[in-house]
């Protein structure tokens, strides 16, 4: 059977129709436009799913957390304020008179790594994607692993150092302040003395610039020391890397393992890899949330 898989992004929505290998046999993608409500932006969605005429079991929908899975609502996620709330399960059940599942984007995206992509055979994996932010997910034995109260894996908000910088609704020290490709861009630009993004960042530090290696080190240090804190908790068979930053900057990737190694209370056993499903792993995944 058919299955439907969503990703909505900040700046883009995605739909995509799946066979039942979770091969994709349509897609298409639409401007998340900031002046319109998420009706009207989803329905554009819905508009793609009538026009495709396919037959299909339901919808998988991976978004922003924070989100309730079990009632299928958005809470309120950082990058989205004007849907906080907003019941996206209901939305499509009611539309399409199809059964809808809600998950985080790192969850599905992870899912589609665990089951078919580079954590395919692990009973145990946790993916992380490195990005504008910095998301995790956990799957154990082809499940994701959600928490009592749709949080787990949201290490996003984990505490890796003590450094006073902070926004509204995050930890000072947080990962997401001190690993993401947005901080990592800020760190470099506050260090450069000019604004400079985490790409034009990583383009120095391969040149061999002093001031960016040292923005680099740093964020590898914080973010090893996530690896550890997620280690000594779940302990995976492996770590699988997604993200614009991790899949563009594997060199970036090999220097968080050199640093995790000196943390970790198994250095020899700690195994890492880059996604290997690409930019439609969240969309794959996503398909994959229907029974």
């Amino acid at each position: 059977m058919n299955r439907i898989g969503i990703d909505i992004g900040g700046t883009q929505l995605r739909v995509a129709a799946c066979d039942g290998e979770g091969a994709i046999l349509f897609k298409e993608a639409f401007p998340n436009d900031r002046a319109c409500g998420p009706e009207e932006n989803l329905g554009r969605l819905v508009s793609a799913l009538m026009r495709w005429g396919i037959d299909y079991g339901g919808i998988g929908i991976g978004g922003p957390g924070p989100a309730d899975f079990s009632a299928g609502r958005f809470l309120n996620p950082p990058n989205l304020p004007a849907w906080e709330g907003f019941e996206v399960v209901r939305f499509f059940n009611e539309a399409t008179g199809k059964p809808a599942f809600l998950n985080n984007d790192a969850n599905v995206a992870g899912l589609a790594e665990a089951l078919m992509g580079a954590g395919r055979g692990y009973d145990s994996v946790f993916f992380l994607t490195v990005s504008t932010g910095l998301g995790g997910g956990y799957i154990y034995q082809g499940k994701i692993v959600g928490g009592a109260h749709s949080l787990g894996a949201e290490v996003f908000s984990m505490i890796v150092n003590d450094d006073p910088y902070v926004r509204p609704g995050l930890n000072p020290g947080c990962v997401e302040l001190q690993c993401s490709g947005t901080a990592l861009g800020r760190m470099a630009s506050e260090r450069l003395g000019r604004t400079i993004d985490a790409r034009g960042l990583f383009a120095l530090w391969q040149e061999g610039d002093a001031d960016a290696a040292e923005v680099v080190e740093r964020g590898a240090v914080n973010i090893a020391k996530l690896v550890n804190n997620v280690a000594a908790v779940i302990d995976p068979d492996i770590f699988v890397w997604g993200g614009s930053v991790a899949l563009n900057n594997p060199g970036f990737i090999d220097l968080i393992h050199e640093k995790a190694r000196g943390y970790v209370l198994a250095p020899d056993a700690l195994a890492f890899a880059l996604a290997a499903c690409g930019e439609d792993a969240g969309l794959v995944g996503a398909a994959l949330l229907v029974p």
